[in-house]
């Protein structure tokens, strides 16, 4: 398949860029991802224009204010991260990121819970954003954007590389001429995915996508790619899960037999008891999606959004 293109901090692939001339090489994203991906590695410390090895940094100041500072000498690198930053992120723009992956608890990158240390001395809070991260995240808000720390979740690792895969969707869709029906079209293989993130939002953006003619496409894409990354960001629990199962099997009434709707009813029990992974009762209804023809359901991007190789649905 077609290979996304994703950024990530460059001490994750390996790289020696980290301040004392080592790396965070993290096996997951390298061999696993990898595969699938075409990096865009970063280090956003050392390509501002330190050298490596560099004296460590840390944040120091208040919550809501503070600075990037080395830590034996106190040299206030904060100016050179953010000039670097703003036009890192100006390149950035053009190459159709999908997704972005930083570095944890670092003074640059760390997406959350980075320490900031009392400026006269104390106990450091966990309370800031690498210079980095924090520009990135206002540059694209709707981008997905985790740590390789939390990626560790095997929950917070599905949605992230679901969300990823929905923007690369995305991008495909306007990489050509954009109307209303291909809207339509995007929006219909999306049906369950959504639903499986926010029954609340399925609900919003059906009316939204049927009133489609009525608004200038930009102003709607830009509306409804909110929408999309604002429901796919929400926890995809094995209740909503189960609800969608269950909708799904609707579809095959007319062609299983009593025996074998009650044995997916069973198999969506266990997987909502948490006895069996999701990708059990997915791999039965794809089953039957070939059996029986269903063409509709052939193409619902919920019942493979992901490449089955990555293995995130096999947790239970």
């Amino acid at each position: 398949m077609e290979k996304l293109r994703l950024g990530v901090s460059s001490c994750l692939l390996g790289n020696e860029v980290r301040y004392d001339g080592g790396h965070k090489f993290d096996a997951w994203i390298v061999k696993t991802l990898g595969n699938f991906v075409d990096y865009i590695a970063l280090c956003p410390e050392h390509e501002c224009g330190l050298p490596i090895p560099r004296e460590a940094m840390n944040l120091s100041g208040k919550k809501d204010d503070y600075r990037m500072l080395t830590v034996k000498t106190g040299i206030d690198h904060s100016a050179r991260m953010l000039a670097w930053s703003e036009k890192a992120i100006a390149k950035l723009r053009s190459k159709q990121l999908c997704g972005y992956i930083l570095k944890s608890k670092s003074p640059s990158c760390g997406m959350e819970r980075v320490k900031i240390y009392p400026p006269h001395g104390g106990a450091p809070g966990k309370t800031g954003v690498g210079l980095f991260a924090r520009t990135l995240q206002q540059a694209f808000p709707l981008l997905p954007i985790e740590e390789e720390g939390r990626l560790h979740d095997a929950a917070i690792r599905e949605n992230f590389i679901e969300r990823v895969f929905v923007m690369h969707r995305w991008h495909k869709l306007l990489s050509a001429p954009v109307g209303a029906a291909e809207i339509i079209r995007f929006h219909s293989i999306h049906k369950y995915l959504i639903m499986a993130h926010s029954p609340q939002h399925y609900r919003q953006m059906g009316k939204l996508v049927a009133e489609v003619k009525k608004h200038a496409i930009p102003d709607f894409l830009d509306t409804y790619l909110q929408a999309l990354m604002t429901a796919t960001r929400l926890h995809a629990s094995p209740s909503k899960q189960q609800n969608v199962l269950l909708h799904l099997l609707g579809y095959f009434k007319p062609d299983l037999d009593s025996f074998e709707k009650q044995e997916l009813i069973q198999l969506i029990a266990q997987y909502k008891a948490g006895l069996i992974p999701l990708i059990v009762p997915i791999t039965l209804i794809n089953h039957y999606v070939r059996k029986y023809n269903k063409e509709y359901l052939a193409d619902q991007v919920y019942l493979q959004p992901h490449p089955v190789e990555l293995k995130l649905r096999n947790h239970a």
